[in-house]
């Protein structure tokens, strides 16, 4: 062999073990690169923002989009279509009426209480393009917590979809006393204190109102404030900047969705994952979404093969209503390629993959107000995310020791939190930076002081603390193993735990409770159960309890079950104990205390008995 030859086949075969070394040992490598210098990519133009005068928002690029694509479906609902220049035009009518018949003013901050439907779209563009910040509202809150919501985030007006103008009943009189005005999307209303838009709509012009109202010089600017429950108890405000709207509006185009997908979106617009995600992703590429009011497992894939969708958005528990439709043969039948969502549990992945085909699910973590997000590109079974050499270069998190019992971290002799090993679990922080920010709650300091954790491994750091905690294993993947301190999910929604305590303890035979949640087999997060002390000289009365929490709650806060007890444990800091009566669960042949269980048929709390608790289980009563 010639010298030319045998340095030829050395190199090649260097290639080889290189190539093969790769894939035993990162054999991630080169998607995870590929991802990450995508994401990067975009990241880079939004660092552009900062050297130019005017920042280019979510909002101007939908703009750009009814320009370029004018007459392509924008919004498909309820059979109607609703192109790009459509949801522009109607915006602009309603920036103008805002801005001559509602007297709003750039700077203001408006409430939005509206379900699911093409006007939430146009009322949230309108208010932007006048240069208000919008407040979207839970329309599943009430009375004393809708309240809050309007007050906290310094709202001067509420506009009111035309199916929720009977939920102001309770707070009108409260919301004249503080001048916040109250508009609803209807023609006419018999309510005097209630204004209507509809009949200004249209007589209004359709051009577009100054750009410069909508114009912004700052990505850190507040546009939205999206409220979450947390364990402070009542909702709070998250601060949403241009900034944390342009990031999320990548998540589609991250995980590879193009212009020609069709999305799916069946979850709250007054959540981020539908409004940021879900829209914005949708503005961000021109394609089309098909909204839904309200989620229907049974009319999912009919709508699905009769839109062509490509790509839907999920949360955990809706995955697993889909699993429990009757299989049927049209079931593999679609063209959905991809879901983007969380919550997705590794059992339920598995069934709705064997069963609907092979449709990538891309988890995607993160809060709505923290400075972390993980994306599960590779699409592994059970997993939240990835993290790797090139992201940890990037990004500044740690899994630290997290004691369940005292339900406090792990410190070492100076005072410092301790990192757990690979594989084990610990509680998720997220360093706080320029390059990280956290933005925090609307109204008071404390509640976002309260969400940072300072030095943590050095004086004077500050990490945002998730309240998760969560596993990395040796190849870099994220799993989520359960959610700590005063907050528990269920039904998709983050239950607080010291708002329902709050709601609860105003009922008087009740002297003193502790609200947390158990887990149910077959059922995504955990289901609200409350121990309590009867006040002495009453007793437990079932019919009224059901009355309260019906009134005073959202349905996913509302106790499924009660524990009557004669004292309330405590931890050594005099915080109520909940580790222990969340590991007892809810089985009434291993608890000697008097279990109840909510029941709408009968309208009450009744005794929960071994015949109803198997009955839960094997999915026989619904919840």
């Amino acid at each position: 062999m010639t010298p030319s030859l045998g340095w030829l086949s050395a190199l090649i075969a260097g290639f080889f073990s290189v190539h093969v070394l790769q894939k035993l040992c990162f054999p991630y490598f080169w998607r995870d690169l590929m991802f990450l210098l995508r994401v990067m990519r975009y990241g880079a133009n939004l660092e552009l923002f900062k050297l130019r005068s005017r920042v280019h928002t979510v909002l101007d690029r939908f703009i750009q989009q009814a320009q370029r694509v004018p007459d392509k479906p924008f919004v498909i609902y309820e059979g109607s279509v609703h192109t790009y220049r459509d949801i522009e035009r109607r915006s602009n009518r309603l920036a103008h009426v805002f801005l001559e018949d509602v007297k709003l003013r750039k700077g203001e901050c408006i409430a939005l209480l509206m379900s699911n439907e093409p006007d939430f779209l146009c009322v949230w563009f309108g208010l932007a393009k006048v240069g208000c910040s919008v407040a979207f509202l839970n329309i599943n809150i009430k009375s004393k917590s809708l309240l809050h919501c309007v007050n906290c985030c310094g709202a001067t007006t509420l506009i009111v979809g035309a199916d929720l103008v009977d939920s102001m009943n309770g707070i009108l009189s409260s919301l004249q006393e503080e001048n916040i005005q109250v508009w609803a999307m209807k023609s006419h209303t018999e309510h005097t204190h209630i204004h209507t838009l509809l009949d200004k709509v249209e007589a209004a012009s359709e051009q577009p109102v100054p750009a410069s109202l909508r114009a912004t010089t700052s990505l850190k600017a507040p546009t939205l404030y999206i409220f979450t429950s947390g364990t402070t108890g009542l909702p709070k405000a998250a601060v949403i900047t241009h900034l944390q709207s342009l990031k999320a509006a990548a998540g589609f185009w991250a995980f590879g969705a193009t212009e020609d997908d069709v999305m799916y979106i069946p979850l709250p617009l007054y959540h981020s994952a539908a409004s940021l995600i879900g829209i914005g992703g949708t503005i961000e590429l021109g394609a089309t979404c098909i909204l839904k009011k309200k989620f229907s497992a049974s009319q999912f894939w009919n709508d699905c093969r009769k839109h062509d969708v490509t790509i839907f958005q999920y949360i955990g528990e809706l995955c697993r209503y889909l699993c429990n439709q009757p299989p049927t043969e049209e079931d593999m039948i679609h063209k959905v390629r991809m879901g983007v969502g969380n919550g997705l549990r590794p059992d339920v992945w598995r069934e709705f993959q064997s069963r609907f085909g092979n449709v990538k699910m891309c988890e995607v973590y993160g809060s709505t107000e923290g400075n972390l997000c993980f994306m599960n590109h590779i699409g592994k079974i059970g997993t939240v995310g990835r993290s790797n050499f090139f992201y940890r270069l990037l990004f500044k998190y740690d899994l630290i020791k997290y004691d369940m019992v005292k339900d406090e971290p792990v410190k070492d002799q100076h005072g410092f939190c301790r990192t757990v090993k690979k594989g084990e679990t610990g509680l998720l922080l997220s360093k706080v930076s320029a390059l990280s920010p956290f933005f925090g709650y609307a109204g008071s300091k404390q509640l976002t002081e309260r969400k940072l954790m300072r030095n943590v491994f050095a004086k004077g750091d500050a990490y945002f603390n998730t309240g998760d905690l969560m596993a990395e294993d040796q190849e870099g993947f994220i799993s989520f193993r359960d959610r700590v301190g005063d907050t528990f999910r269920w039904k998709g929604e983050n239950v607080a735990t010291t708002e329902v305590t709050e709601t609860l303890g105003l009922v008087e035979f009740i002297q003193e409770v502790n609200v947390y949640g158990v887990e149910i087999k077959g059922h995504e997060g955990r289901a609200g159960m409350a121990a309590m002390i009867i006040r002495p000289g009453f007793s437990f009365d079932g019919s009224k309890l059901f009355e309260h929490v019906m009134r005073d709650l959202p349905a996913y806060a509302r106790p499924l079950f009660i524990r009557l007890q004669e004292e309330m444990e405590m931890t050594s800091t005099f915080k109520q104990q909940k580790f222990q009566l969340v590991q007892s669960g809810f089985n009434p042949s291993s608890i000697s205390d008097l279990l109840f269980v909510l029941d709408h048929q009968q309208q009450s709390y009744i005794p929960l008995t071994d015949c109803i608790y198997h009955s839960i289980l094997a999915g026989e009563r619904k919840l």
